[in-house]
């Protein structure tokens, strides 16, 4: 199945392993990384002439490449998997990669933010914030697709599994219940997802004069 993966998606797998491997102590470890994790604003500033524990802007898009462990790696990748091709097939490649990026990019954006409100928070790592928002993007051109929770495993409508999973993870970042996790990175990619749809498509709040919109390829699919 993986030959026939779309561009994109086959190219985000790939780079996510290799980097991943790329981590290991045997190999480059992850202090080599340091550089490329997105760190709080608050940890040491921003200095663009020493990168290391530090807030610098490219870690708004390469912290949503590293991952801390092996099963945080493995089930973003195969929620990339699941939920990737299909809306790549849909979109195109441009289309499908400027979603994701923007997608990661909100996700940081929203942690740092948090972070700063909070006063705390520690270096953040992963695709999550991605994931999170091809899951908003499946629920909304997929409604009524039956997708399998793994954990325990219910069958639902994808509309229903991305509103169950995104009030799970509003309850878990207020309430704390799950420390280490950065549960509005997470709601951030769903955000920047929903805003980047809604614009696509000249809905509210990005109106378009004459309503035309582009439902050719972002309509809901039953």
């Amino acid at each position: 199945m993986f030959p026939r993966l779309p561009t994109v998606t086959k190219a985000l797998l790939i780079a996510n392993v290799v980097l991943f491997v790329l981590q290991q102590p045997f190999l480059l470890g992850m202090q080599t990384f340091e550089p490329f994790v997105l760190w709080p604003i608050s940890s040491g500033g921003f200095d663009p002439f020493s990168p290391g524990q530090n807030f610098q802007p490219w870690q708004l898009l390469t912290y949503g490449f590293l991952h801390g462990s092996f099963g945080h790696l493995f089930f973003n990748m195969l929620a990339l998997f699941m939920f990737g091709a299909p809306l790549e097939l849909t979109w195109g490649e441009k289309r499908f990669a400027t979603y994701y990026l923007v997608c990661v990019a909100g996700a940081g954006l929203c942690q740092l933010l948090v972070a700063a409100l909070v006063g705390e928070g520690g270096a953040v790592l992963g695709a999550s914030g991605g994931v999170f928002g091809l899951l908003l993007a499946y629920g909304m051109l997929f409604p009524n697709q039956r997708v399998m929770l793994l954990f325990p495993p219910i069958p639902m409508k994808a509309r229903t599994f991305v509103i169950v999973f995104g009030a799970i993870e509003l309850m878990l970042g207020f309430t704390g219940w799950q420390p280490g996790v950065a549960h509005f990175a997470h709601l951030g990619g769903m955000l920047f997802g929903w805003l980047l749809i809604r614009y696509w498509r000249g809905q509210p709040p990005f109106n378009r004069r004459g309503g035309g919109g582009r439902p050719n390829h972002l309509r809901r699919v039953k």
